[in-house]
C-alpha cells in the first residue's frame, strides 16, 4: 500500500448495491486501499456473502446489511445493520440503482414510485441519516452518488421514469453539497456504460460503442477508480460530476 493509500486505512466506506458489478467492484476498491466496508443487498445474499469474505480475505473489517432501499424504513434498516458493526463512517456510496424501461405510454405509478423511491429518496435519506458520522472527521467525509450520462443532456428514450429520478439526485448532489459544507463533500459519478445491462443486444451495443470516443465500454474497474479518486484524492472538489462515459457524452 502506497502513502496515498494509506489516507484511507481504517477508515470505513458504506456501499449500496454492492453484491455485483459496479457496486461490488467499488467495495473490494475500497478495501484494496485500506477501508473497511459495510454493503447493501436486496436479494443476492450469497453474492454478498463473497464480497464480505473478499473483503475479510484483505484484512479488513466488513458486514452485508439485507435492505429493500424501496421501502419506507430503508436508512433506518441501513443504519441499524451498519451500527452492529461500525461506529463511524467517512464514505458513502450510493451505487444501487433500479433500471427498467418506462415508455411514457405504458409507465405505471408503482413503476414511477419504485424509480423516485430507490434512485433519489433512498440516497437522499441515507445522506440525512449517516450526516452524523459523515461530518464528524478532521478531513470531511466523503459522499458519492452515482447518477448517469443520460440526465446530462442526452435522455434516454423509454426511460422518464429513471431518467426523472437521476435527473433528481443530481439536484440532491448540488444542494447537498452546499448544505454538507465544509464538513463533507458531495459529488456524483455519471457513467456511461460500465457495465452492459442484461437486456442490451449485440446490434444495440455495436450502436453504442460507435458513439464512444475511447472506443471501448468502461467496465466495473473504471467505475471503483473513478469513485476512488473522489473518495482518496479530490479534496478540494463537491457538487462536482465525474462523466465516466469515454467521451460518448461528446458525440
Amino acid at each position: 500500500m502506497d502513502d496515498q493509500e494509506n489516507r484511507l486505512s481504517g477508515k470505513v466506506a458504506l456501499v449500496t448495491g454492492a453484491a455485483r458489478r459496479v457496486g461490488r467492484a467499488v467495495a473490494v476498491r475500497l478495501a484494496r486501499a485500506g477501508m473497511d466496508v459495510a454493503v447493501t443487498y436486496r436479494t443476492s445474499a450469497k453474492e454478498a456473502e463473497d464480497v464480505v469474505a473478499e473483503i475479510r480475505a484483505l484484512g479488513r473489517r466488513a458486514c452485508a446489511i439485507e435492505v429493500d432501499l424501496a421501502a419506507d424504513d430503508a436508512a433506518e434498516v441501513v443504519h441499524a445493520g451498519f451500527t452492529g458493526t461500525f461506529e463511524t463512517l467517512y464514505a458513502l456510496v450510493n451505487n444501487a440503482s433500479f433500471f427498467d424501461p418506462t415508455p411514457v405510454a405504458s409507465v405505471t405509478r408503482e413503476a414511477f414510485d419504485r424509480n423516485m423511491a430507490v434512485n433519489v429518496r433512498a440516497p437522499l435519506f441515507l445522506i440525512q441519516k449517516f450526516a452524523p458520522f459523515l461530518t464528524a472527521h478532521e478531513t470531511p467525509g466523503r459522499v458519492v452518488n452515482f447518477i448517469d450520462i443520460h440526465v446530462m443532456g442526452q435522455p434516454l428514450k423509454g426511460f422518464v421514469a429513471y431518467n426523472a429520478a437521476k435527473a433528481a439526485l443530481k439536484e440532491v448532489t448540488m444542494t447537498l453539497a452546499m448544505e454538507l459544507a465544509p464538513h463533507a463533500t458531495v459529488n456524483a459519478l455519471a457513467p456511461g456504460v460500465v457495465a452492459w445491462a442484461p437486456s442490451y443486444t449485440e446490434a444495440e451495443r455495436q450502436a453504442y460503442l460507435r458513439r464512444v470516443p475511447l472506443g471501448r465500454p468502461g467496465t466495473p474497474e473504471d467505475a471503483a477508480t473513478a469513485a476512488l479518486y473522489l473518495i482518496r484524492d479530490a479534496d478540494y472538489s463537491t457538487g462536482q460530476i465525474l462523466c465516466l462515459d469515454g467521451g460518448r457524452l461528446l458525440t
